[in-house]
């Protein structure tokens, strides 16, 4: 970590010396436009130079603060490198946020993601701002650009991870009539048409449609997706100074459950990549909606009002064979004697979220503050149903002979045994003020007083009728996250920056009172330095930081009455985690029509503090699915004149590194023999080695007036790795495709 701490050091000292010659050169032309303003050519050549300016307006920081006077990392990937690269899936577009990478497929149904070594996948994802059900793999068509707010954002959303918060923001409606008509065809039956329509109804209302349907089979022998997605919106002109922005969203996704391969002791096996190991009648489908409505008021110059109401319903369901698991009792399991297990799932969830703030600008004698203040309700409603069936697997055999793997006799039914309903309140007020002490030197304060209430009833229905219900424990949680962060700009375009900031995450279990455990505290430690070059056409950002908690719940090692305690369930707060790294962010447009995005992120997350009690993990044992270096590099070029105008090519590249798959490994007790009081304790080897991997993707397009055309190649070394979701769901990578589109503007 040293090498990286110097290097962070460097880097800070070559910004502010190259930013003060910069200056004043800059100063320098800028006397020289000025003077020459009115004549015609050097006009044309200064807008030119302004054009090419990198835009971040960082919405997913709610509070109208500029990118730069953050003391926090952002990075946004626009529409337009979305359409470049040709993105279908939102893990194409996260290749190009460094530090945040895929972790699994689960079952085909999702991607799930990671950043600085946490899940974002729970409560990290948001879509327009609105917590967004992950369950889903979410349609990017619809998308004007994707926001990653790195580490703590507890201050603004609340119950979050500290790894950082991703949101999608749509297309909006517009006054300016325009639109386009699509079709993007590929390997595998891939073809997928869509639309994207705005323009005026009258001069107080615009609409904006955006629609797309998708029909693929895939590279995995019987997987295939049908799904078709609609997203209708309305911006209201109230008045001058009131709009409104009324949004639907509708996604209906069929697709084939898919657990990928299977793992022998620590290895994966070595299957083709095309092997579907499942029941070939095995089937998902996921329909989610969202209406949303998005109020904003401008009180006067200074002050602004904005109301965010939403309502989310989701509901998953899927039927088939999971994971593979050795055939018990079978004494050749190396060989490849294998059983498939049914699993029938159903998850509804309902949404309802309403968000109020209020954002101003006042001085205080010489001392200017950007003030934000808010608060937000959100209550969900989730059922997850349990299905039993006899019997329990479906076929087995050997799956290195799969041809003559017995497949089953005809679809099974299950029996819904048990349904549990779990009601989540959650309500937080806040307030930050970015006071500019000077020009140069900024303080960014702010507190969060977040209350959360969750109760889990468990509804059983045991075989001989009837309905059991088992209310849960009323488990409340009450945190306040500060946020603290300095920033120093010795000149306009270096900022230089450090900061605290903690979030809360609420624990499963009980103490050894019985009693709900309060939830863990996590802090969080930044610096950074932002920089500016050559006018602001190329960005860079380079973020040092360190998360702890230091009271990760783990299982108590003795019981209330003073024995030794087995039940993983009873806990203790005392255990941590330490996640630390560094993030190198560049973006540039150097010249017209050539955009670069380039990123490299270290990360070391391990558990620092342990127990040695049964089922705790192992200090000093890197977390799982967290992958030390990632990197990532894309450019695009767009010829934007001479006799080769509008011809494109790009390319982009990403690294994965050395990460482990499955389950950290854990202590285990046992009592030998039972009854005795004495234990044997042994360590459980569960992680699965997973080596790094890249991926090259490259792409050659043409536009011609209206007209564009564009083709890519993706995985050209047909690169062979996988996505590991705790033991299961070993899903390996797409080989080498073909993807091309076609577009039509209006």
């Amino acid at each position: 970590m040293k090498k990286y701490i110097l290097l962070f050091a460097l880097t800070i000292q070559a910004s502010i010396s190259f930013a003060q010659n910069q200056n004043s050169s800059n100063d320098v032309s800028l006397e020289i436009e000025n003077d020459t303003v009115k004549k015609k050519g050097q006009v044309i050549e200064e807008v030119v130079i302004t054009s090419n300016r990198i835009k971040r307006t960082g919405s997913v920081a709610k509070t109208g603060i500029s990118v730069k006077d953050l003391p926090q990392s952002i990075q946004e990937i626009g529409s337009e490198v979305i359409t470049q690269q040709q993105s279908v899936r939102l893990s194409d577009v996260v290749k190009n946020i460094n530090g945040v990478y895929v972790s699994s497929a689960r079952g085909g149904a999702q991607e799930s993601f990671y950043g600085r070594g946490y899940d974002l996948s729970a409560n990290n994802m948001f879509k327009n701002g609105f917590r967004f059900n992950s369950g889903s793999i979410p349609e990017v068509s619809s998308l004007e650009k994707v926001e990653v707010l790195k580490g703590s954002a507890a201050l603004l959303f609340g119950n979050v991870s500290p790894g950082g918060i991703l949101n999608m923001v749509t297309k909006m409606p517009s006054f300016k009539s325009g639109g386009e008509i699509g079709m993007q065809m590929g390997s595998y039956s891939f073809y997928k048409p869509s639309i994207d329509f705005y323009g005026p109804l009258n001069s107080f209302i615009a609409y904006r449609f955006v629609g797309s349907y998708e029909n693929s089979e895939s590279f995995r022998d019987v997987v295939k997706k049908e799904r078709y997605y609609l997203n209708p919106s309305f911006l209201f002109k109230l008045s001058s100074k009131t709009e409104m922005v009324l949004q639907g969203d509708f996604m209906n996704d069929n697709w084939t459950p898919d657990f990928g391969t299977g793992i022998i002791g620590k290895k994966i096996l070595d299957l083709p990549r095309n092997a579907y190991l499942g029941a070939t009648w095995s089937n998902g489908n996921t329909k989610q909606t969202t209406v949303s409505n998005l109020l904003t008021h401008t009180i006067n110059s200074n002050w602004k009002f904005n109301f965010n109401s939403s309502f989310q319903h989701f509901n998953r369901t899927s039927k088939g064979t999971e994971r593979v698991q050795p055939s018990e009792g079978t004494p050749l399991v190396e060989y490849g004697y294998w059983k498939r297990p049914l699993g029938q799932n159903k998850n509804v969830e309902k949404i309802v979220s309403n968000q109020a703030s209020l954002q101003g600008n006042f001085n205080t004698g010489k001392v200017k503050h950007q003030f934000f203040t808010g608060l937000d309700f959100e209550n969900a409603f989730t059922d997850a149903y349990t299905f039993v069936f006899t019997p329990a697997t479906y076929g087995e055999g050997n799956v290195f002979d799969f041809e003559n793997f017995d497949q089953g006799g005809a679809i099974p039914d299950a029996r819904n045994s048990k349904i549990v309903k779990t009601d989540t309140k959650r309500f937080g007020v806040y307030a930050q003020d970015l006071i500019s002490i000077t020009d140069k030197i900024k303080f960014l304060g702010g507190l969060r007083w977040s209350w959360q209430e969750a109760q889990a009833d468990t509804y059983n229905y045991p075989t001989t009728g009837g309905e059991v219900l088992t209310e849960g424990a009323k488990r409340k949680d009450v945190a306040f996250t500060p946020k603290a962060g300095l920033v120093y700009q010795p000149v306009t375009s270096v900022s230089i920056f450090a900061s605290y900031a903690n979030s809360f995450t609420p624990n499963s279990g009980t103490n050894v009172n019985l009693e709900t455990l309060e939830a863990s505290i996590i802090d969080q430690f930044e610096v950074g330095v932002k920089k500016e070059f050559f006018d602001g056409k190329l960005t860079s950002n380079v973020t040092l930081y360190q998360i702890e908690n230091s009271n990760l719940a783990q299982t108590a090692e003795f019981k209330a009455d003073g024995s030794l305690n087995t039940d993983t369930s009873i806990k203790v707060l005392g255990g941590g985690t330490r996640s630390k790294g560094i993030e190198i962010d560049i973006t540039a447009k150097p010249v017209e029509g050539l955009n670069i995005i380039a990123g490299y992120s270290y990360n070391d997350m391990r558990y620092i503090k342990t127990s040695g009690t049964n089922g705790s993990f192992i200090e000093g044992d890197r977390v799982a699915r967290t992958p030390q270096n990632t990197a990532n590099l894309s450019f695009f070029y767009t010829l934007p004149s001479g006799a080769l105008k509008g011809l494109s090519f790009g390319a982009i590249g990403n690294y994965v590194g050395d990460r482990l798959g499955g389950w950290n490994d854990d202590y285990q007790w046992k009592e030998v023999p039972s009854g005795s009081g004495n234990y044997t304790i042994t360590i459980r080897d569960r992680d699965i080695p997973i080596e790094g991997y890249t991926t090259v993707d490259a792409s050659v397009g043409y536009t011609w007036k209206k007209l564009s055309v564009l083709v890519k190649l993706s995985n050209i070394t047909n690169e062979l790795n996988y996505t590991v979701h705790e033991n299961y769901s070993v899903n390996p990578i797409a080989p080498r495709q073909v993807l091309g589109s076609i577009k039509y503007k209006f």
